[in-house]
């Protein structure tokens, strides 16, 4: 995955590899990486005490001071025994989380929990690399690490980051500077329409069908959760339990993740544009409001979540959100173009032929007919076959909140976007001549 690309080409690219330690390694590593997770908790606890109690922000300089206090401390002295490093990098960790909240870019935020492993980082001063043996701080040996691809050749890792995931897997990654060679210019642009039943529908009338992960393994996962649950919490066998529960959803997650990995490499390879909607998936799985009995304050009349929790659970096996952050980071590696067409883009009810709006249909209609060009169109390829022609006018339409209906994402990371087609807006054109002119643009040439 690229994390930052500059304007010549060189990328910052991370390798990740599975890793087999030694027990004085895993020993080494495990109190590492709790020791990490002790210094990020209690840096977010005294800042987050200083801001309600005094009302008094803690940077980052200030937070270190902190971090040099505790490990002068006795109670804390076994702080000493874990490289610096990697207890510095937890500090900037946290600085790196406020300044996403600052800005907007995500949540308060939280604590770490033991059971759901952890991770510490290295930079330079903490590794060294000899060009096929990495050997971390404070450690007699280099990691068994298990190479399933080479490095690039002279790579020079500038920070390397070991993770022990729930399943008790442990990865390294490798971030190295890599000069990336964009792919050949391709003539096409493709428009990509997700669902459930096929997982994605694009603009040529190819379906990919949605494998539904967690449902091949739904029974195997409800065995073992229900067996956990049994278990009393704290003893060795609902440890145990929670160990075989996570194995099989980081086997989930990881089919996933290839599947969405070979789906989104085709994709790009193939397209020299990729136009998706951008989809609300944590509103669209959100939990039904309740519905109170006007005749009974105290009880609450059926709301449809029982119904609309398989859907919920549908939602999120499907990884819509997962695609749309690799073809993110994909189009700006091969040198491709992605759009982002706003969620509020009524693709489902225009038709794509002559482009009349035959208004909302329900989810269980998944076929109709045209009633101005008798047209009979399957709901999802019509939908997709009106992102590229909704890209092609760069129309920036508006809804009442002032938000742009149109955002294009080009060459950014997800959540930032820009629109290359932007242009002076006239202030005293009229709603009706914007929309009749945006269906001419999109109508079907003849």
């Amino acid at each position: 995955m690229i994390i930052t690309m500059s304007s010549d080409g060189v990328a910052q690219r991370a390798y990740r590899f599975r890793f087999y330690p030694t027990p004085q390694q895993e020993d080494l590593l495990r109190r590492t990486i709790g020791c990490c997770r002790l210094v990020y908790n209690k840096a977010l606890a005294a800042r987050t005490e200083a801001w309600t109690t005094r009302h008094e922000r803690m940077g980052f300089a200030e937070t270190s001071r902190q971090l040099t206090l505790w490990k002068n401390t006795e109670e804390l002295s076994f702080l000493n025994d874990v490289s610096s490093v990697a207890l510095q990098q937890s500090v900037r960790h946290l600085q790196a989380a406020f300044s996403n909240f600052f800005n907007q870019r995500g949540d308060y935020p939280e604590f770490k929990k033991k059971s759901h492993g952890g991770s510490a980082s290295f930079m330079r001063t903490a590794f060294t690399w000899n060009g096929h043996d990495l050997k971390l701080a404070k450690m007699g040996e280099p990691l068994n690490i298990k190479w399933s691809r080479t490095l690039p050749r002279s790579a020079k890792p500038s920070s390397v980051t070991v993770t022990l995931d729930a399943a008790g897997r442990w990865h390294v990654s490798i971030l190295v500077e890599e000069h990336v060679k964009p792919l050949p210019k391709a003539g096409t642009q493709v428009g990509i329409d997700m669902g459930l039943t096929d997982f994605a529908i694009t603009s040529n009338g190819e379906k990919t069908a949605n494998p539904r992960f967690r449902k091949q393994d739904a029974q195997r996962l409800r065995k073992a959760q229900r067996n956990l649950a049994r278990k009393r919490k704290g003893s060795n066998n609902h440890r145990r339990a929670m160990l075989k529960v996570a194995r099989i959803q980081a086997r989930i997650a990881d089919r996933r993740k290839d599947f969405l990995h070979k789906l989104s490499t085709r994709i790009v390879r193939e397209n020299q544009t990729v136009v998706i909607e951008d989809l609300a998936v944590k509103n669209m799985s959100r939990r039904c409001k309740p519905k109170p009995d006007p005749a009974n304050p105290d009880l609450y009349l059926p709301n449809g979540q029982t119904a609309k929790r398989a859907l919920n659970r549908g939602i999120t096996d499907a990884g819509w959100r997962m695609l749309r952050t690799m073809l993110a980071y994909k189009c700006e590696w091969y040198g491709r173009q992605l759009v982002v067409i706003d969620r509020w883009y009524p693709s489902s009810q225009i038709c794509s032929t002559c482009g009349k709006n035959t208004g909302r249909k329900p989810l269980n209609v998944r076929a109709w007919t045209c009633p101005a060009c008798h047209t009979t169109h399957d709901r999802d390829v019509n939908a997709a076959k009106k992102h590229p022609r909704r890209r092609a006018c760069g129309e920036r339409l508006r809804r009442p909140t002032q938000t742009p209906r149109c955002i294009v994402a080009v060459r950014s990371v997800v959540g930032e976007t820009e629109n290359p087609f932007r242009e002076e807006r006239n202030p005293t054109a009229s709603a009706v001549g914007r929309t009749s002119s945006r269906e001419e643009c999109c109508r079907e040439p003849g």
